[in-house]
């Protein structure tokens, strides 16, 4: 995928274009500013189109849409992502401290009880959806369990008994992503591997080998992540 600013902001506005119904809308003088400071900073294009399937959902929720949406909109949503990104692949940058000290706030006003509940709630939705294989049921079924207890213990936990739940979610997390990973055939790693290459294609020169590999397998596990709607777990 191309991150040259012209390139790059030709694929947003298609994009666009096809969220907004075939609704044509430029990408031209602020907006241009706007989406190609998203090239130059590394924003892979794929999260620039999650940035905005988030900006629509939310437009949507409000009630019937009357408008198309401008791109303008969507900057936040796109940037929110892309540091989500940054922090699950291990890449941090000190341009966008500001903003994702912003975006740790907002995460942690959600309580862990809330958190425990929606976690719940998204692996039950992604079995219901039929998206996870048949062999992942048994660690499904387990960590669900899990879960259920440490929800319904969660309230009212305070010192080592709260960070031992913490760092035992952590765990949980770790090894949903491993199974679920564990279900996919070569093929499909191998094709994860090469979304994940191009995901990091704009910071890897500036990446010692052992960071650009951790980062790498990083990328690969958000991505079955994202393959199986499975949530985060651990409690950040």
């Amino acid at each position: 995928m191309g991150t040259e600013p012209v390139d790059y902001c030709r694929q947003i506005e298609a994009y666009l274009c096809r969220k907004n119904d075939g609704h044509l809308i430029r990408i031209t003088g602020p907006s241009f500013e706007i989406v190609s400071g998203w090239a130059e900073r590394g924003v892979p294009v794929n999260l620039a189109f999650q940035g905005i399937d988030r900006s629509f959902e939310r437009y949507y929720r409000k009630g019937p849409r009357r408008r198309p949406v401008r791109i303008d909109f969507c900057e936040n949503d796109v940037l929110d992502v892309f540091e989500e990104w940054q922090r699950a692949v291990g890449i941090l940058q000190s341009s966008v401290a500001s903003r994702q000290s912003s975006v740790e706030s907002r995460q942690s006003s959600v309580s862990l009880p809330v958190h425990l509940e929606r976690v719940v709630l998204r692996l039950t939705s992604a079995r219901a959806r039929g998206v996870l294989d048949e062999r992942f049921d048994a660690a499904i079924d387990r960590i669900a369990r899990e879960l259920d207890i440490a929800r319904a213990e969660a309230r009212g936990v305070r010192g080592d008994t709260r960070k031992a739940l913490v760092a035992r979610l952590a765990v949980l997390d770790e090894e949903i992503v491993r199974s679920a990973r564990a279900t996919l055939d070569v093929a499909a790693i191998a094709s994860l591997g090469r979304e994940a290459d191009d995901e990091l294609a704009g910071f890897r020169a500036s990446m010692v080998a052992d960071a650009f590999a951790r980062a790498r397998e990083a990328a690969i596990n958000r991505l079955v992540r994202e393959r199986f709607g499975l949530p985060t777990i651990a409690f950040l």
